[in-house]
């Protein structure tokens, strides 16, 4: 089910597990993990806007926007971009997410259907809250009362449907250099299919 979407991806964070590294710059067989998000909303939804909140690069296309200031956190990131969005429903992602498929993305908009959205959980019922898919209205209308710093306090009341995390290791993200260097290994033709839209 392909619902009508755009995506705000965060970019923006500091890394400070992986030393201060461009984490979103960082590539797996040719192909930076940003890049690889972008191609990923891509290839589930061709139309959708992609906004990405961090600094702004050749690639991917998308619009770019930064938070004010620069590194304050997801929610004032999602305050960021999500003016952007103008479809029904919005992904919010981050930037290093090297496993995520068009398929997760699919799976989110099967459940989002009548929640108020959903996301994936991992093998121990934790929420991924920078891998969901929710309505629009609904988002706006929480982030504009909201006051504090947390995605659990703004997207937790908003009961969101839950999605089993398959196909990919515990670890989806990639935090530390030890979860890049396997996903290099796990990921190293596959992932650069994606950006070439070869999926």
């Amino acid at each position: 089910m392909n619902k009508h979407l755009d995506a705000v991806i965060l970019a923006g964070g500091a890394a400070t597990r992986m030393g201060g590294l461009d984490k979103p710059g960082l590539t797996i067989a040719g192909c930076t993990l940003l890049e690889h998000v972008a191609a990923t909303v891509r290839a589930h939804a061709p139309d959708a806007g992609v906004t990405v909140v961090g600094p702004e690069r050749d690639l991917p296309p998308a619009v770019y926007v930064r938070e004010d200031p620069p590194g304050a956190g997801p929610v004032p990131a999602l305050r960021a971009g999500l003016p952007n969005v103008r479809a029904p429903w919005c992904a919010l992602l981050a930037a290093d997410l090297p496993y995520l498929r068009p398929e997760h993305l699919a799976a989110l908009a099967h459940a989002a259907d009548p929640a108020n959205g959903a996301v994936l959980v991992d093998a121990s019922g934790r929420e991924q809250w920078l891998t969901g898919l929710w309505r629009t209205d609904t988002l706006r209308e929480a982030l504009a009362t909201y006051t504090r710093n947390s995605l659990f306090g703004l997207l937790g009341p908003l009961e969101p449907a839950h999605v089993p995390l398959s196909g990919a290791p515990d670890s989806f993200d990639v935090d530390t250099p030890e979860a890049l260097t396997r996903a290099r290994a796990d990921l190293e033709n596959r992932s650069s299919a994606v950006c070439r839209g070869d999926i």
